[in-house]
């Protein structure tokens, strides 16, 4: 008799842009490789990533959903139609993986078994809790979701924020993302970017990353390597007229997006990152597997948990930023860093099935 494959489940609102999508992809790898059968099944059909033949990709539609009325009912009717879809198409999934918002509601509507959420932010600095005069009623909203499956957060520090935030509301672990070493150094290899001697800082134009603390911390060094920022975003052209302001224009290059970060990575003297808040700090573990120096703000999840404390400065600390920046300048190999194997996608799948299986003793 023929053994049943195991089956896991990924599912996302897209498969562009951001941290997360990438994500989602490199952990399919990884259950690929324990011998699962892979299927991703995503909202929307836009894809911004090379897709690897050995998993299975699906697209349900969400579009035609957003002429029906109420955003709940709507993720009602949807749920049911994803649940509807996975059955007919994939069966009865083994585990579950839910990522991100849009996935998050409308599976906290779905009858399907196995699910489990995939936390991958520090969600009270994400949402504002603190600052947004909704926040009572959004995180009520948010409790009712993520009460309904067990979690999985990304890092250490968004653990412990999400369980502060809503309290011991379901199973949670942390469990950290995975990182294809191999799939990041052969594209590393790619080609020799047109600079030299360069520091790089990779991330969206967006509140968290805090392009405007980097930026004014470079002002005050000596400026003796040119300093590259990689990535688009609502704060691009507020960063190009600081650097105008500050007298950098010679010092300071925007490279827009690139479908390929990791030849900038690699052949940079080091890698800076000054967000306030991370879910995990991809960027940090991918420049370790380049052997790239990398220092960063301690921001309250994430980087502590991937590199010495001597790499870390204190956020929003403009002087002290400036000064560990020089440092890094004077001398990168200071702020190199070991690459912990226990991050590759086979090894953190691993992971995601013990949490499973947990998760289904206590609930039995």
């Amino acid at each position: 008799m023929k053994q049943h494959k195991k089956t896991v489940l990924l599912v996302i609102n897209c498969l562009q842009g951001g941290g997360a999508e990438r994500v989602v992809l490199t952990l399919g790898q990884g259950f690929y490789e324990l011998g699962y059968e892979v299927h991703i099944l995503r909202f929307k059909p836009l894809v911004q990533y090379d897709l690897s033949p050995n998993l299975n990709y699906h697209v349900l539609k969400f579009k035609p959903y957003k002429l029906i009325p109420g955003a709940q009912r709507r993720d009602q009717i949807f749920a049911r139609a994803v649940d509807k879809y996975v059955s007919k198409n994939i069966g009865q999934p083994d585990i579950i993986l839910s990522n991100l918002d849009r996935a998050d509601s409308i599976l906290s509507n779905s009858r399907l078994p196995n699910i489990t959420y995939v936390i991958h932010n520090t969600v009270s600095l994400l949402y504002k809790f603190n600052k947004n005069h909704d926040a009572e009623q959004l995180k009520q909203r948010m409790i009712d979701i993520y009460a309904k499956h067990p979690c999985v957060c990304v890092s250490e520090g968004a653990q412990k924020d999400f369980i502060k935030s809503f309290g011991p509301i379901t199973p949670t672990t942390a469990i950290h993302n995975p990182i294809d070493k191999n799939s990041i150094q052969k594209q590393a290899d790619a080609f020799v970017p047109d600079y030299q001697n360069y520091i790089i800082h990779v991330g969206s134009f967006k509140d968290a990353k805090r392009h405007d603390v980097l930026v004014r911390a470079y002002a005050q060094t000596d400026q003796s390597m040119p300093l590259l920022l990689l990535g688009q975003g609502k704060h691009k052209n507020e960063t190009e007229q600081l650097v105008t302001e500050l007298n950098l224009t010679d010092k300071v290059v925007f490279l827009g997006f690139r479908d390929n970060p990791f030849p900038y990575i690699k052949h940079a003297q080091f890698k800076i990152l000054t967000s306030d808040w991370e879910g995990f700090a991809l960027v940090i573990a991918e420049a370790l597997v380049l052997n790239t120096p990398v220092i960063s703000t301690n921001c309250p999840s994430g980087p502590s948990e991937l590199l010495p404390e001597s790499n870390l400065m204190p956020m929003g600390d403009i002087d002290a930023i400036a000064k560990k920046m020089q440092q890094a300048m004077n001398n990168p190999q200071a702020f190199h860093a070991p690459f912990d194997e226990a991050l590759l996608p086979v090894k953190i799948a691993e992971k995601y099935v013990e949490f499973a299986e947990q998760v289904n003793i206590m609930h039995k």
